[in-house]
């Protein structure tokens, strides 16, 4: 902004403009409020706009209030004809008119996308990357099955980030194997629901669900023992199904479903496909096994 001919309170209110929003919009998204006292639309959307700046503040998020009868000039400079005004900007530019986004969720929506799009610097960012070779650690030793010593670093995480989907998922899935399951849900309880809606923390969820379930090994044995006895008994194919799952054998689980389906795709409203899709929960959609098992899923279903 140019100052040459302004008064001595233009060009405070410039330098001020510069120092508290240009400068910091170098690395954070700022949201600019245009408002005045007077304005009874500004009041009702201030609320929304300082709660969700707060929400977002760990992503790079500052809001910026500018009262249009104490900063005329700057709002002459954004071209404010009418209040309230939002706009969104990033490094000294506008990338984005908020003003339309008058609830929680369209301007939470609108953020979302902006965000997707800009390399906003970010205390979740510098916290994701310091995480992430520590996480990666964690869960190459659980997968390893040292669940003593995964429990450990996992621990060691959530000093950190305690409320880290990550970070709760695994700690419960080493807790799960310690059969420590009280505690494992324990661990998931107290997450927050956009946490706990992660497919890491749903998956935990799922095996935690399926460990209660676990019969003793001479259970098992005798689960196993009737469905052999009784190959047409579909309903202690199904328990022993269900029984190998529990107890983490899920290639004989899913050979049993598998062999189900196969055997009669309409079995009990279609039960066994139901507690396959809930093995691939427990172990993750994402996971290469689960492709597999998919693969032959479909060639039952479609072949």
């Amino acid at each position: 902004m140019a100052t040459l001919g302004l008064s001595a309170a233009d060009k405070d209110a410039v330098e001020a403009f510069r120092k508290d929003i240009v400068e910091p919009s170098m690395t954070k998204l700022i949201i600019l409020d245009f408002w005045a006292e007077w304005c009874g639309p500004c009041k009702a959307l201030a609320p929304i706009l300082e709660k969700v700046a707060a929400d977002y503040a760990d992503k790079g998020v500052l809001l910026a209030k500018i009262d249009v009868d104490a900063n005329q000039f700057i709002a002459a400079q954004f071209q404010v004809r009418s209040i309230p005004t939002v706009y969104a900007m990033f490094q000294g530019q506008l990338v984005a008119d908020l003003t339309n986004a008058r609830t929680e969720t369209q301007l939470r929506a609108n953020l979302d996308q902006i965000l997707r799009q800009i390399p906003v610097e970010s205390d979740l960012a510098a916290q994701e990357a310091q995480l992430e070779p520590l996480l990666a650690m964690a869960a190459e030793v659980l997968a390893g099955g040292e669940h003593e010593r995964a429990l450990v670093i996992y621990d060691q995480i959530a000093e950190m980030a305690p409320e880290h989907p990550l970070v709760a998922a695994g700690r419960a899935q080493a807790l799960i194997a310690l059969g420590r399951l009280d505690e494992a849900q324990a661990a998931l309880d107290v997450l927050p629901d956009d946490a706990a809606k992660t497919p890491e923390v749903e998956r935990a969820q799922a095996a935690l669900t399926l460990a209660r379930e676990a019969p003793a090994d001479d259970e098992l044995a005798a689960i196993r023992a009737r469905a052999a006895e009784n190959p047409a008994d579909m309903d202690a194919r199904y328990e022993l199904a269900g029984a190998q799952m529990a107890a983490n054998d899920r290639d004989g689980a899913a050979q049993t479903l598998l062999a189900m389906i196969e055997e009669d795709k309409e079995w009990n409203d279609s039960a066994a496909r139901a507690r396959l899709l809930k093995l691939f929960e427990a172990v993750g959609l994402e996971d290469p096994w689960v492709s597999a098992q998919r693969r032959k899923l479909s060639a039952i279903l479609f072949g």
